[in-house]
């Protein structure tokens, strides 16, 4: 029989087979569908307009407050501002009774601690957060993600005290030995008024290398959490078929993982470098305070904005509360700016898309 036979045969009526089935229906496709459609809009619950309404309040909330101390410190520091004008960036002396007031040099060593802290978090962060996430199983993971946890609630008294009495003696060594071999460098370098090198040991404490060793431990968790939901988040076929195709563990990180998670490795630096930036205690607990800018960064001597306020606030005039106020500002917008820049970075990563 052949194909077109079949599709010549004649049909079978059903209503000659079972007479209760009858005719099938007739339906016009050009009639409009008597029957009701139905909704797909879904109403939603008590609980999920609760949570909605509280989500939008906190984050409504949140925008406000930071609001509220964006006007205040620019109302305060209106009058320093005022006086001192765009000298008050690039001037290094602070003396706010005599008009002459600056922060350049407390912001010079805010930035260098800040990327000393950086150069110190980042690796330990990036290796803590890949062995957590792509080696480390069972108990040995959960342990460390606790361990990594706990050590971002140790208050920063601690840390200062622990970089004084312990660290700093430990540390200059190691900055004797940088100054040592790579004076050349005119950062490394460690000399006196007259261009000589200096080898004592007074000459390498509370400097902004010791400060920045801390505070870089202290952002380390920060940075680590992440980095780790990062990488957590990588695709499992994507990590199958690396392994697929005869990639080692390593080879897969370096495909897979690191290119997936690097929004979370630029999101975590930031974010640990504005951390890094307003860090106080630990600070003024090492430093020893200078006026001037620093460029010899294991040297004796530094400063920070926030250290100057914790140092002046108590002794200061109305005036000098102003400067202060004016110095704090600085700092805000610098932090805001940096966070605001992790957070879009974060959500356009490859990992912020998929979550979406």
């Amino acid at each position: 029989m052949s194909i077109s036979t079949l599709f010549d045969a004649p049909r079978v009526d059903r209503s000659l087979v079972d007479p209760s089935l009858g005719d099938p229906p007739v339906v016009d496709p050009a009639s409009p569908d008597s029957s009701p459609r139905r909704s797909l809009a879904a109403r939603p619950s008590v609980s999920d307009s609760v949570f909605r309404s509280v989500a939008f309040s906190a984050g409504g909330i949140t925008v406000v407050i930071m609001l509220a101390v964006g006007v205040f410190l620019s109302l305060r520091a209106s009058d320093a501002l005022g006086v001192a004008g765009w000298s008050f960036l690039v001037e290094q002396d602070w003396s706010p009774e005599s008009k002459k007031f600056g922060i350049a040099s407390v912001l010079f060593g805010t930035i260098t601690i800040a990327v000393i802290a950086m150069c110190v978090a980042v690796p330990l962060a990036l290796g803590t957060a890949l062995l957590i996430s792509e080696v480390a199983q069972g108990r040995v993971r959960s342990t460390l993600v606790t361990l990594v946890d706990l050590m971002a609630a140790v208050p920063s008294v601690v840390f200062g005290l622990w970089g004084v009495f312990f660290l700093q003696a430990n540390v200059i060594p190691v900055a004797t030995w940088i100054s040592t071999y790579f004076g050349w460098i005119p950062f490394f370098r460690v000399e006196d008024a007259t261009g000589q090198a200096l080898t004592e040991a007074s000459a390498f404490t509370s400097s902004a290398f010791i400060a920045g060793i801390v505070v870089g431990l202290m952002v380390v968790p920060t940075q680590t959490s992440v980095m780790r939901e990062a990488f957590s988040q990588a695709p499992i076929g994507e990590r199958e078929a690396a392994f697929a195709l005869g990639s080692t563990r390593w080879g897969m990180i370096q495909a897979v993982v690191l290119p997936f998670g690097r929004g979370g490795i630029i999101g975590g630096t930031m974010l640990g470098l504005g951390r890094a930036l307003g860090e106080t205690i630990a600070v003024y607990m090492i430093i020893s305070p200078i006026f001037t800018i620093n460029w010899e960064v294991l040297k004796t001597g530094t400063n920070s904005v926030s250290a100057l306020i914790a140092l002046r606030y108590g002794e200061s005039s109305s005036f000098g509360l102003s400067a202060l106020m004016a110095a704090g500002l600085v700092l805000f917008l610098i932090t805001l700016v940096i966070n605001f820049s992790a957070s879009s970075i974060v959500a356009r990563s490859r990992s912020g898309a998929e979550s979406n």
